[in-house]
């Protein structure tokens, strides 16, 4: 399974950026989708869960400004991402999950990721 998450760049506060996130070798369709962010020094979080039935859920940092999305049919999953604030500086990726003990888990090994930088 290859991960590619896509659409990051450089944008000022207040922008919007939309990432992409698909794959080669599995199928999103039947998974719930997670995208996470890492930035340097930090831990990789869970920001955006959708499930395989589409009901969606956010990390508190990110409620009301980012929006994920799927499209099984086209292998995709999308995370609109608005009034962005420097602090949502970090890498970000995205991995099919599955709830284990209360806790969401990736799936698949890690792909190179999307960097979105908002410069203040």
């Amino acid at each position: 399974v290859q991960l590619q998450a896509s659409g990051g760049g450089l944008v000022q506060a207040g922008g919007s950026l939309r990432l992409s996130c698909t794959a080669s070798g599995s199928t999103f369709s039947g998974y719930d989708m997670g995208w996470y962010r890492q930035a340097p020094g930090n831990q990789r979080d869970l920001v955006a869960v959708i499930s395989n039935l589409g009901y969606t859920n956010y990390a508190g940092s990110v409620k009301g400004r980012f929006t994920i999305s799927r499209d099984d049919a086209q292998n995709t999953v999308a995370l609109q991402m608005d009034s962005l604030t420097p602090e949502d500086t970090a890498v970000y990726y995205c991995n099919r999950i599955r709830l284990r003990v209360g806790e969401y888990r990736p799936l698949d090994a890690w792909g190179q990721g999307t960097q979105v930088t908002v410069s203040s």
